[in-house]
């Protein structure tokens, strides 16, 4: 059952919004399926090789490729019967492994054209020449899967059953169900393809309110990863009055939210995530006199193999300019975003300097003795037991000891801890990326039990400076410049003052 609760109507059930089309619906049974238990199937090695070798369509030669026919459009639907008709794990693993290994880029003529060019560059021949032995090349670089996943864009129906195998794909190599070089290129490949398709030439904006369809309602809700909706007087209230929900849906896929983005019409910063999903606005009527700010709380996707495409960068730039169209006295636009990973990486530095140094150097003489003072105790087995349990939440004496060591170690995560010279934070990176400023970091912001786990409560605010996030997109990206407010900058002096890594 939906965690919407039971008032969901049997509508919305049947018509689910990702329902397939009746032309792709029906499963096959020929080429080599045979059914397995609770409905699903399973194939056989030769039944496999013998539908892979009948629908993904061989690379034609360079001189005529124009001039090649399209398989038959029957080829691609049986494709995909036959995929959906296999059972979920090893036998969808197989199918994608096979097709990965055998029907990737021809490496022979890869390299037998790099060898052209090569040449074509040594015996100094004319641009004329030199060009067309690199579009050669560029030619055989392309997997033979490939066209398959042409073709299938094509079909009706098609692209929807691109994204699951994408999603498929994406699951399979996080749970190393599927693994290999072969499988991570065919990913990254169908990845750049839906890069295409799913442009912003193709995508239109939809706000959602309480009188959308119930399917869309449904979809909203069962995609919001970053705060749960707990009921349908839940859902109205994201989507009703200082409240806006918008999505992008694509052209051959209308009404379908593939990302999500909440939104709080508020008059400052919001420093809580409680004071968005929990209270209930006083008015049931907007008075737009109090909105000077928009804050960006939750940014969801909604489709797993849509996952990398560039969608939410988009997103946010189109919903700012729809709601300067809207409320043209917004002047501010700031997120109150998440820090997942922080006590993660809290514990494993604790672990780490207690392993080096046999004691942790994250917390001073003054601090270690103020926790000793509450719990009896300062080690750091403690310290990560505190941490890890929720517990610690219910005293206040320990909220007030925790709260400055805590805030500078937070700053230290977000604006020092790097990846590849960029954010390691996951969200702190994509919004940095979008030229925002890391602008605040609020203690006790979430204080549900996902958020204490997570990042023992707190949350930050991105503010974007809509004059400045082009630069600062471009310093970011370029020299790997992380713009951030006073308040930051201060809790990360504090940290390299009284804290050693």
């Amino acid at each position: 059952m939906s965690h919407l609760g039971p008032r969901l109507s049997p509508r919305c059930l049947l018509r689910g919004p990702w329902a397939v089309s009746r032309g792709l619906r029906r499963v096959s049974v020929a080429a080599g399926l045979r059914r397995g238990p609770a409905g699903s199937s399973t194939a056989s090695p030769s039944g496999m090789e013998e539908l892979l070798s009948r629908a993904v369509p061989p690379l034609p030669p360079y001189e005529t490729k124009e001039k090649a026919p399209p398989p038959a459009e029957l080829r691609s639907a049986e494709f995909v019967r036959f995929y959906r008709g296999l059972a979920a794990g090893p036998p969808r693993a197989e199918l994608l492994t096979r097709l990965a290994r055998d029907f990737g880029v021809d490496h022979g003529r890869v390299a037998e054209f790099s060898a052209k060019v090569l040449q074509a560059r040594e015996q100094q021949r004319e641009t004329g020449a030199l060009l067309q032995a690199e579009d050669r090349l560029r030619y055989y670089l392309n997997p033979q899967y490939r066209g398959l996943f042409q073709h299938l864009g094509r079909l009706e129906g098609g692209l929807r059953f691109l994204v699951e195998l994408r999603g498929d794909l994406v699951e399979g190599l996080a749970s190393k169900a599927v693994d290999g070089p072969h499988v991570k290129e065919m990913s990254g490949v169908l990845k750049n393809m839906l890069s295409e398709w799913f442009s912003t030439g193709f995508l239109n904006l939809e706000r959602v309110t309480w009188q959308s369809p119930c399917e869309v309602l449904q979809k909203i809700s069962d995609s919001e990863a970053v705060h749960p909706v707990r009921n349908w007087v839940d859902m109205k209230r994201r989507v009703g009055s200082y409240r806006r929900c918008y999505f992008f849906s694509h052209c051959a896929i209308p009404g379908e939210p593939l990302i999500v983005l909440h939104v709080a019409l508020t008059s400052d910063i919001s420093s809580s995530i409680q004071a968005i999903v929990k209270e209930v606005p006083s008015s049931e009527t907007e008075d737009t006199d109090k909105i000077t700010t928009a804050i960006f709380y939750s940014i969801s996707l909604t489709q797993q193999g849509l996952q990398g495409v560039e969608l939410g960068t988009y997103l946010i730039k189109r919903v700012v300019k729809e709601l300067q169209k809207e409320l043209p006295q917004i002047k501010t636009f700031s997120t109150l975003s998440p820090i997942p990973g922080f006590t993660k990486w809290l514990v494993g530095l604790l672990s780490s300097q207690t392993k080096e140094l046999e004691r942790n150097e994250l917390f001073t003489e003054s601090e270690r003795q103020e926790i000793c003072e509450i719990t009896g105790d300062s080690t750091t087995e403690t310290l990560k037991k505190l941490l890890n349990n929720n517990e610690w939440v219910r005293s206040e004496k320990l909220v007030k000891v925790l709260h400055s060591p805590l805030m500078r170690l937070c700053a230290w995560y977000l604006y020092g801890e790097k990846h590849r010279g960029y954010a390691l934070n996951p969200v702190a990176n994509f919004h940095l990326q979008n030229g925002s400023v890391l602008w605040r970091i609020n203690w006790m912001a979430d204080t549900s039990p996902r958020g204490i786990a997570a990042s023992c409560g707190m949350m930050v605010n991105y503010r974007y400076f809509l004059e400045e996030t082009a630069s600062n997109s471009a310093a970011y990206l370029g020299t790997k410049q992380i713009k951030a407010s006073e308040q930051v900058l201060s809790l990360v002096s504090q940290f390299q003052q009284n804290s050693k890594l």
